[in-house]
């Protein structure tokens, strides 16, 4: 009971604001539920008049009361950048005084598991459940000394800007293999991809339905989504490690062609996709010509490309057909050497942002921790 004693209502602590968007800021802004940030929004804007919507300053939070097919998360979001403009649905407000609660301590607060459930369970509606600012004005919260405020914000906004300046440097090196191909293709005579590489087609020698694999638009390879009860796989294509499958159906693909290397094991596809190798490895690497298929310049020529009245298809001639740049082995090496470094990078960037996620809750906790020690300390 002593430790209840330390929450504070957080109507006590904010108030609407409602600034009208008379100075015509275009950049208009949604609320992601999962990462409790202001996004680009996702509505068709189209003849809309962006005058009726609510301008949200630096600083200043907005989210959405309507709380309904949000897979159990509110969306509320502090806005730390430039002023922009969101839904007039939406309500938006500031801190009163920021030298009692920080912006940063509160939006660690929302970002807790804890606060999602509070807020579900406390929306109410018939048609539609909503959290409205009555509901936010309830909210008890425990808003320690500004100090300590202060030091657990600080600790957090680090960990944020060290994972930020990491995901940086994935760019950097983003833009130097594009930068690297783009030089390749103006500096080197093109080839034509048929002269390097051949069909396999060697069928199913007893793999069961664990080793079945399709091909995702993100060039992987993927378990099938299809129901594959009953399915008969001996007519099913083997697909070797070093070697490629693609989907030749291309439409209705989002504009990008389903083709992937196989880099794990032996699988097997189905007997419609071609599965090719390169003949000539010396020549040209399979890493060197997967990074040539993950080009958006090379989704768009397959498209372009692409023929058929009922369904359009890039079939195994069309890929023949493929020119591309094949310089030196060695310089073929350093590229793949880049990008590998980069896919590593990207995967330690996906850990790092899973770790940060769950510290705001552990944060939080320990102030609550240090609170309860001072309410028993007092009584």
């Amino acid at each position: 009971m002593a430790l209840k004693l330390n929450y504070k209502k957080l109507g006590d602590y904010i108030k609407l604001v409602y600034l009208r968007n008379n100075d015509n800021i275009d950049t208009v802004k949604g609320v992601s539920s999962i990462t409790k940030n202001l996004m680009e929004t996702k509505a068709n804007l189209k003849n809309v008049d962006l005058s009726v919507y609510k301008v949200v300053q630096k600083y200043q939070f907005t989210f959405n009361p309507n709380t309904a097919r949000m897979g159990d998360r509110i969306p509320v979001a502090l806005n730390l950048g430039k002023a922009c403009v969101v839904s007039p649905i939406y309500p938006v407000f500031e801190i009163v005084n920021t030298n009692e609660l920080l912006p940063e301590y509160l939006l660690m607060w929302f970002k807790r598991s804890d606060f999602d459930r509070y807020a579900r369970f406390h929306s109410w509606g018939s048609a539609r459940e909503t959290f409205n600012w009555e509901d936010f004005c309830d909210i008890e919260l425990p808003i320690p000394d500004i100090e300590i405020q202060k030091n657990v914000v600080a600790v957090y906004i680090e960990l944020l800007r060290n994972q930020k300046s990491y995901e940086g440097s994935l760019d950097d090196l983003q833009l130097i293999c594009d930068t690297f191909i783009q030089g390749l293709i103006k500096s080197n005579d093109l080839k034509t991809l048929g002269s390097y590489i051949k069909q396999s087609e060697h069928e199913n020698y007893g793999l069961p339905l664990s080793k079945v694999r399709g091909v995702s638009i993100h060039k992987v390879l993927i378990k099938p989504k299809a129901n594959m009860t009953d399915v008969e796989l001996s007519g099913y294509k083997l697909l070797k490690i070093g070697q490629f499958v693609f989907n030749p159906n291309t439409a209705r693909m989002g504009e990008r062609i389903p083709i992937a290397l196989n880099t794990e094991e032996d699988f097997i596809v189905s007997k419609i996709y071609p599965v090719f190798e390169i003949t000539k490895t010396e020549e040209l690497l399979p890493e060197f010509l997967y990074l040539w298929f993950t080009r958006p310049d090379f989704d768009r020529y397959a498209r372009f490309h692409s023929w058929g009245s009922a369904r359009e298809t890039f079939n195994w001639e069309d890929m023949c057909a493929v020119k591309l740049p094949v310089p030196d082995i060695e310089i073929q090496k350093s590229i793949v050497s880049i990008h590998h470094v980069m896919e590593s990078r990207k995967k330690i960037n996906a850990d790092l942002k899973n770790m940060i996620s769950p510290l705001c809750p552990v944060l939080i906790k320990g102030v609550i921790d240090d609170l309860q020690k001072i309410a028993i300390g007092t009584n």
